[in-house]
């Protein structure tokens, strides 16, 4: 609903702003490049991250953020454009407030994506991880994981591949292992990945016990899957029943009232 809202607003406020530029009284370009510095001190300190997190590590940091001001910046000129006549006090505290708005929304966008990314991670890994248990029974770690990249989760697939890339070019430490980890930085993915390693070390007459740990770790891990899905139903239900209760509420004083306004008036 937000993104909807807020593009209908951007493109009212380009084509308003693009007029003006095309005619020479405003370049927004210049107005941003020009104080860069300036703006730069708006950046929140976690916005790299989440940019990463979203577009990938190849994302270029700054043109993100300029288009974030840029975008402000043109809905904001755009209304105290369509309202240059009521300018005063007030309005100047609406346009400030206008920018703010605009310029934060992409961000609260940013860390919902990333909620909701590490949310659907959370719940799927345990899983996948049960499947890998299965396959490392019978090969070693690094085939397992080759192996299972068909059937996994498609959000670990990038990842998986990346991981088996990097050990078969070579890279026999855990690095690899800890890179998918910090990829995908949900519960105990450290402490999974770190087990994975230690178990494609381990020697054969250990690997029945070191998969028996893998193992129960995994089943932990998908208990608390399942108690999460659990709330999240609970939860909705609560939600929805508040809801109805509410609307039932309102409903019944509103009728209430009419019923009160047609005593009146017929007296």
């Amino acid at each position: 609903m937000f993104e909807g809202v807020y593009f209908e607003i951007l493109l009212l406020a380009v084509i308003i702003l693009g007029v003006m530029q095309y005619i020479g009284g405003f370049n927004i370009n210049k107005f941003v490049d020009d104080n860069a510095t300036y703006f730069k001190r708006l950046k929140e300190d976690d916005f790299e991250f989440l940019c990463k997190a979203r577009y990938g590590d190849s994302v270029d940091i700054d043109r993100v953020f300029n288009s974030r001001l840029k975008n402000a910046l043109l809905v904001t000129v755009a209304m105290g454009i369509l309202f240059i006549n009521k300018l005063n006090g007030a309005m100047f505290l609406l346009l400030f407030a206008i920018f703010f708005g605009m310029f934060k929304l992409p961000y609260f966008q940013l860390k919902q994506f990333y909620k909701t990314h590490l949310h659907i991670i959370d719940t799927q890994l345990p899983y996948y991880l049960k499947n890998l248990e299965i396959l490392i029974q019978h090969y070693t770690v690094p085939v397992a994981i080759g192996k299972s990249i068909g059937d996994a989760p498609e959000i670990f697939r990038d990842g998986l591949k990346e991981l088996i890339e990097k050990i078969n070019a070579g890279d026999s430490t855990i690095q690899p292992y800890m890179d998918f980890a910090k990829e995908y930085p949900v519960r105990d993915s450290m402490r999974m990945m770190r087990l994975l390693y230690r178990l494609g070390l381990g020697r054969q007459e250990r690997k029945q016990e070191q998969l028996l740990t893998f193992s129960r770790n995994v089943s932990s891990l998908q208990q608390k899957a399942r108690e999460a899905r659990y709330k999240e139903r609970l939860d909705k239900m609560e939600s929805k029943t508040m809801q109805m209760l509410v609307f039932t509420g309102a409903g019944v004083m509103a009728l209430l009232l009419l019923a009160i306004l047609q005593t009146f008036s017929s007296i």
